[in-house]
């Protein structure tokens, strides 16, 4: 539910749209101030004193980066959610440098989803406040060490934010379909990530990926991942790029963008596209292990597929492999990280005990965490992460 207390700021010099997101948000119970240039917008923040800030990037005399430089010199802990039409990568990227809590891409088709946005950055920003009020306490026992702490804290709450905003809801219902994930970092950010998304009336996209190296350099990556994707989903809808939208056109328009950024760091993935008329499952692998495991009627396989992995070679391709869903079923895709909580000796006693394990937990999320005791893990080597989609699943 939308807190009527929150006060917004919507800066954006299209009238058209500026107006759109006051009704709407208006409506949903938000006190919503207006402007139509970043100039106005520093004014009004002055005199308002907003919960937080919605602005566009590309706006005349002062441009969005700008204005959120201003706002954050201002008051460091605003958060700040991006809404643009450029769809420009190295502006998204900065901007969540800046400290933007979010980046949507014009036109925003379900306003839910900015409600939603603003719901979470709210609720974060209220938990950094509670946060800095016990780092202060702790500061008056210990101020030497705690400045130093404080220091690699911010960095590393920052990226945690950024990444933790990017996840998709969980879990997610959609037509008959259900799709849930835990994400379990070995460090405090974490290099795997997942996501699911409709790319229109008939089709459901998702995907895994398990970036190299730990820590805040592979979460990073991720970062960039739903960057990628995002942009390609609207281009693929308004611009007619890869209309069919295949998964192994997917995960080759990544592999290219991964190389050329020049980052040092590759990406093992698994992409997949369910087709809901016809009931099919398009997917393609990108040097990611284990496989997924199908669970049906009592039982757990492994699907078929292999593929290089994504941001290593210029020259790669990927296939699409193709299922047909039962009526129900659940389709468990995982980190290698998982592997590492195994018991088994040997690597191949361990993928072959993975499907026995997903029987075992009825190819259900919950039952995964319980089965892997995930939640009492302590000094995980890698980073685990599990994402459950199912239908009809008892």
């Amino acid at each position: 539910m939308s807190n009527p207390h929150a006060t917004l700021l919507i800066i954006d010099d299209d009238e058209v749209v500026r107006s759109s997101l006051v009704d709407y948000l208006e409506d949903s119970g938000f006190k919503v101030f207006q402007a139509g240039t970043g100039a106005q917008g520093l004014a009004l923040f002055d005199h308002c004193c907003p919960d937080l800030v919605i602005c566009d990037l590309r706006m005349p005399h002062m441009d969005g980066l700008e204005l959120i430089r201003q706002l954050h010199e201002r008051h460091p802990d605003l958060p700040v959610i991006v809404i643009s039409g450029a769809g420009i990568m190295k502006d998204a990227v900065e901007a969540l440098r800046l400290g933007a809590a979010d980046y949507l891409i014009k036109p925003v088709e379900d306003l839910a989803m900015l409600e939603h946005s603003i719901q979470r950055a709210l609720d974060r920003y209220r938990l950094r406040q509670e946060n800095q009020r016990y780092r202060q306490q702790l500061e008056t026992a210990n101020q030497s060490l705690q400045a130093s702490l404080q220091l690699l804290q911010e960095d590393q709450d920052a990226g945690r934010q950024v990444q933790m905003n990017m996840l998709p809801p969980t879990p997610w219902a959609v037509d008959a379909f259900q799709f849930a994930h835990r994400i379990i970092p070995s460090l405090y950010l974490s290099g795997d990530f997942v996501d699911y998304f409709r790319i229109d009336e008939r089709r459901l996209g998702f995907y895994l990926a398990d970036v190299s190296g730990h820590g805040a350099s592979s979460a990073f990556v991720t970062v960039l991942l739903k960057f990628m994707t995002t942009r390609l989903l609207y281009e693929s809808r308004h611009r007619g790029v890869l209309p069919e939208f295949k998964p192994s056109e997917v995960l080759s328009y990544i592999n290219q963008g991964l190389i050329n950024c020049h980052l040092g760091k590759h990406v093992t993935m698994l992409g997949g596209v369910i087709d809901l008329e016809r009931n099919l499952l398009h997917y393609s692998v990108g040097g990611h292990l284990p496989l997924p495991v199908l669970f049906s009627e009592g039982k757990a396989r492994y699907l078929e597929g292999k593929g290089l992995p994504v941001g290593l070679f210029p020259e790669a391709s990927y296939s699409d492999f193709q299922l047909e869903l039962p009526e129900s079923f659940s389709l468990t895709l995982l980190s290698d990280g998982i592997l590492e909580v195994l018991p088994d000796k040997t690597l191949a006693d361990k993928e072959r005990a993975l499907p026995e394990r997903v029987v075992q937990a009825s190819g259900c999320l919950e039952g995964l965490i319980q089965n892997f005791a995930l939640e009492t893990l302590k000094d995980m080597p890698d980073d685990i992460a599990i994402l459950v989609l199912s239908r009809n699943l008892a």
